[in-house]
């Protein structure tokens, strides 16, 4: 095995070479990161065979608070994977998410919370689910500023409280708005996440143990719990482990010449950052800023090189280290398959860290 070996194992079984659907996509890798939209959108596309439209890729999606207790767009089907618990709006107090919020400071009456969360759930079940409209609807039923600072807090509020209990989810769209979860039982928390567990290692694989930590937040010790009642194989390279489940994949693959990864896209966020094989250190912090923002990366030969964003009018891409014309070009080729009509502008990083 070699490392370039490793890397096409890695970038076929997370579908940026064998491309699939983008519900596959989704339960493969356990969602995609969705603080931004527009990452989530991305994220999936670069994975789907043919063009994914826009206005109807959230079909079977949700967006909540699932990996790492951060927002993510998955599967529907997989709420009982990822949702543990399943109350009545009453018991929003419940949630982890209203001692964090008291101890930061946004008090608001237990009591209040659940009259606020019923009402709101009322609504969404009525079809009336947009987040101003919601707040509108509040404040029409007495809501003082302290109260709003809580239920409409932007670390999620008394929103990440009722979806934390399985009773809404966001819509998968531009706009914030919510809609209710259909029932479901709930999995036991083994059993999903040696789940969670068996699609790291089959869709992220070959990967090490502090991989899958770095990406779960999990001890490794309960992941090699886990991974032992699976069917898992494992290769030594460069001093490493590397744990992998067959996908089913063939890896006849040439090394991409050049992918636009999604912002938080799972390629990057998938691994320990710091011993990333497609990121060198110097340019750390060019992707993973200090901020918790990790940046759209740009793979040309299957490295970092740089990174991008989309304006109005074309795509903006600053490079880490110097190109060859060949590879510049497939930069360009890239551009203009993914965003006909755009050009892309290179400009070169001084510092990258």
């Amino acid at each position: 095995m070699t490392l370039d070996e490793l890397k096409i194992m890695q970038l076929t079984n997370q579908h940026l070479l064998a491309k699939t659907d983008c519900l596959t996509a989704a339960r493969d890798l356990c969602g995609f990161q969705a603080q931004f939209y527009g990452n989530a959108f991305h994220c999936a596309r670069i994975r789907c065979a043919g063009p994914m439209e826009e206005q109807a890729w959230g079909c079977g999606l949700l967006k909540s608070w699932t990996v790492r207790g951060t927002v993510h767009v998955f599967a529907e089907s997989d709420l009982p994977l990822f949702i543990r618990r399943r109350l009545p709006p009453a018991q929003v107090c419940e949630s982890g998410w209203y001692p964090f919020l008291e101890k930061n400071g946004y008090h608001v009456a237990p009591e209040r919370n659940a009259y606020f969360a019923e009402l709101i759930v009322d609504s969404i079940a009525q079809g009336k689910g947009e987040r101003e409209h919601l707040r509108a609807l509040c404040r029409g039923h007495g809501m003082t500023e302290g109260e709003e600072r809580h239920v409409f807090n932007q670390w999620g509020g008394t929103f990440a409280a009722l979806a934390g209990l399985g009773i809404i989810a966001y819509k998968v769209t531009k706009t914030k708005e919510y809609v209710l979860c259909e029932p479901f039982a709930p999995m036991d928390e083994e059993a999903a996440y040696t789940e969670i567990t068996r699609r790291y290692f089959t869709h992220f694989g070959p990967a090490t143990l502090r991989d899958c930590s770095y990406f779960l937040h999990q001890p490794q010790m309960k992941l090699r719990g886990w991974l032992e009642g699976l069917p898992y194989h494992s290769f030594k390279l460069e001093n490493k482990t590397y744990f992998y489940i067959k996908s089913g994949h063939t890896y006849a693959y040439d090394m991409p010449k050049c992918l636009f990864l999604a912002g938080f896209d799972q390629l990057m966020l998938g691994y320990e950052k710091k011993d990333s094989i497609y990121l060198r250190p110097q340019h750390l912090r060019g992707i993973f800023n200090v901020n918790g923002i990790v940046f759209p990366a740009l793979l040309v030969d299957g490295e970092v090189v740089g990174r991008w964003k989309e304006g109005k009018k074309g795509i903006t891409v600053t490079l880490f280290t110097e190109l060859t014309a060949a590879q510049k070009n497939s930069i360009l080729d890239r551009t203009e398959e993914l965003w006909p009509g755009y050009t892309a502008a290179l400009e070169q990083m001084k510092e990258a860290g």
